[in-house]
């Protein structure tokens, strides 16, 4: 079993920037590949960005290319996205997950393991 716990989400203003972190315990944690999802409400749970398990590889969806970044630090057991110049659009729950599998996957039904969710909002 994985625990994974989000944090760092909150209200802020279009333009600004937040950094998600994702806390896990449990296994190994370098033995995952993480990803970020986030669902609006009404709205299907969207891929968002995927680290590989050396923080070595990363994979974004097209629409936060250039604006959202992941990370990890597998030393602290813990996976980050940094989100820039954000915009109301990106108003969600944003989840962390965990997955084995040796590709990169966009797809809910591969990973293995979620947080609980952090909310965001922004505001314009």
């Amino acid at each position: 079993q994985v625990q994974l716990v989000e944090s760092g989400g909150g209200l802020v203003q279009a333009g600004g920037s937040l950094r998600l972190s994702c806390a896990a315990s449990g296994r190994t944690f370098s033995d995952y590949a993480m990803g970020w999802f986030r669902q609006a409400p009404g709205k299907e749970r969207e891929f968002v960005a995927a680290i590989s398990r050396t923080g070595g590889s990363t994979y974004y969806a097209d629409s936060r290319k250039g604006r959202f970044t992941i990370s990890r630090d597998n030393a602290k057991n813990t996976v980050y996205l940094q989100m820039n110049s954000l915009k109301p659009e990106d108003t969600a729950v944003y989840y962390c997950a965990a997955h084995r599998l040796p590709f990169f996957t966009v797809a809910t039904v591969d990973y293995d393991y979620w947080g609980q969710g952090t909310q965001v909002t922004v505001s314009s």
